[in-house]
């Protein structure tokens, strides 16, 4: 997807977002002294390697985060009210220290490449200043900057790249291969600082909820992460070739002294090396942006305020103090090692199973199973095939407590609670009212020993009353959150939606077989004119309004569609 559609932003925009976004704090952060992974960095063996395996492992974590994005529109719904703000404040704390951190890399930056004779600290007010103005402004304006620049940064770095290369000498890359020295021990903890360092992509579920079909982002996400690390690798590989291995482990910032030899053929400008720092600036000054954006977002979802003056302000304080002796560049790295990214992961899978409704005080341990099986591959949330029910149609009509919903599963077996059997005992509709959906998951977790699995629905039924008092966008945001529901789904309306669901056919078929099978078979000619789920979310974004729906009528002995053209 090329561009942004429903006053959303496209993939592409996404994409260049994430190299705008990590760019220059990798490649200024990651390569120097300070960093803790950094006993030679990246730039040996092993964390070559170790790159290369936390690539494929952040590779499987981005599908993950984007089955978190329904539950992440409202942290207080998913997760509980108290449970929502605290893990709220778990991601604003993140936010804010490393708002903090990188406004010390701008202050230690600008004044001594760029500007000289202004302190650093002013420097840092005003772009947390500059920065915080535009905040609010919106995940479409964000989209345009990275549209229109995104790809500017990107060829500047490989132009940069490109004319360093000739300047690296064999005898530098043979002394760094002479230290080589691989240690599984040392890869994975290689692997480790690379996943700490890309652990900001956690925030990626605050943001795929303003995505064009965010549930096909997960390549362009994807690329952004190997293109960043891909630039990360090739810089690890040509510093220690320009610069030396000892003079890489001795700068702060090793990639300032590559900026200085990287001209254009004849000497074009006598500084062009601030063309190069001024690419660096503006992706530092985006992240910073894109922080402070995060940060009002995680406040208005987890309902802790607001957050426009102080936000700022507080990154301001926390890169000017030091706390128990410490600046924020040395404990901040610590932070992120051993707070941010386990508790990330538990906070996530702990929104995760609360979401999805099967979460159980009893069984709180399973979260912390849960981070380490993600890694190794476990499964802990399966359920095998024979403890599902498995609804081929849904029907949502108006009931006396708001809603009612119908589910027709063929031959379940006896309900207990609100189940109610057919009179030939073959096919079962299970009908449970509540205020919303939620409350119609909880009911349903109560009362039903078998997990509710909505990945075979094939047809759904809006009653008429739904449509005119417009509560059909309730059950849209609903049907957006489950991640297992298809888009292909034939979407009509009726005003007995009741008496569709508990409609039996020949051979005891239920209506979700009848209908799909009338609409596939018997119907084939007009299925070009069936309206399906995909065709209802198109429509809902674009003009927040229904296209016209198929309508069904229970006859006597059959149900009939009108409306197919």
């Amino acid at each position: 997807m090329k561009f942004a559609e429903n006053n959303r932003i496209s993939h592409r925009q996404l994409y260049r977002q994430i190299i705008l976004s990590l760019a220059a704090p990798f490649l200024l952060c990651m390569s120097g002294k300070d960093w803790p992974y950094a006993s030679g960095g990246l730039d040996d063996g092993n964390g070559l390697l170790g790159l290369v395996l936390a690539l494929v492992v952040l590779g499987f974590y981005v599908v993950f985060l984007i089955r978190l994005e329904p539950y992440f529109g409202d942290l207080t719904k998913a997760a509980g009210g108290f449970s929502g703000r605290v893990i709220g404040a778990f991601f604003l704390v993140f936010v804010l220290l490393a708002g903090g951190y990188l406004l010390t890399v701008i202050a230690d930056l600008v004044p001594v490449s760029l500007v000289t004779g202004i302190s650093g600290n002013w420097i840092a007010f005003w772009a947390v200043l500059a920065c915080g103005a535009g905040t609010c402004r919106g995940m479409q304006r964000r989209g345009r900057m990275a549209e229109v620049s995104g790809g500017f940064l990107l060829g500047g770095i490989l132009l940069m790249m490109a004319l360093c290369i000739p300047q690296g000498k064999a005898v530098y890359l043979e002394e760094m291969t002479e230290t080589w020295n691989l240690s599984a021990g040392s890869v994975i903890e290689k692997m480790y600082g690379t996943l700490c360092a890309f652990s900001v992509i956690g925030l990626l579920p605050f943001a795929l909820g303003d995505v064009e079909k965010y549930g096909s982002a997960g390549k362009a996400v994807t690329g952004g992460i190997v293109t960043a690390g891909g630039i990360l690798a090739g810089m690890k590989i040509l510093m220690p070739a320009v610069l030396g291995m000892d003079r890489v482990r001795a700068e702060e910032y090793p990639v300032l002294p590559l900026l200085d030899g990287a001209d254009l053929p004849g000497n074009v400008l006598a500084r062009f090396d601030v063309l190069w720092m001024g690419f660096l600036l503006y992706s530092l000054l985006f992240a910073l942006g894109s922080l402070m954006h995060y940060g009002h977002q995680i406040i208005r979802r987890a309902h802790l305020g607001t957050g426009r003056v102080w936000m700022a302000a507080v990154m301001w304080l926390l890169s000017q103090i030091s706390i128990g002796g410490l600046e924020i560049r040395q404990y901040f790295l610590w932070y992120l090692s051993y707070i941010f990214l386990p508790g990330l992961l538990i906070c996530q899978v702990y929104v995760y199973l609360r979401g999805r409704g099967r979460y159980r005080k009893k069984t709180a341990a399973l979260s912390l199973f849960l981070v380490f099986s993600l890694f190794l591959g476990g499964c802990g949330s399966a359920v095998e095939p024979e403890k599902r029910m498995y609804p081929l149609a849904v029907g949502v009509d108006a009931s006396a407590e708001g809603i009612l919903v119908s589910y027709g599963m063929p031959d379940l077996s006896q309900s207990t609670g609100q189940g109610k059997e057919e009179e030939d005992g073959s096919t079962r509709v299970l009908q449970i009212s509540g205020s919303d959906f939620r409350e119609i998951e909880q009911i349903y977790d109560r009362s039903q020993e078998k997990f509710l699995d909505m990945g075979h629905v094939q047809v759904f039924v809006l009653g008429q009353t739904i449509l005119e008092d417009g509560r059909w966008r309730m059950v849209l945001e609903y049907l957006k959150q489950e991640p297992f529901t298809g888009e292909d789904i034939y979407v009509f309306v009726t005003s007995q939606a009741q008496e569709v669901l508990k409609w039996q056919g020949e051979n005891n078929s239920s209506a979700g077989e009848y209908i799909t099978g009338l609409m596939e078979n018997r119907m084939s000619e007009q299925r070009n004119q069936a309206v399906t789920l995909r065709d209802v979310f198109y429509r809902w974004y674009k003009e927040d309004s229904l296209p016209v729906l198929p309508r069904i009528t229970v006859t006597d002995s059959s149900l009939e569609i009108t409306g197919l053209g």
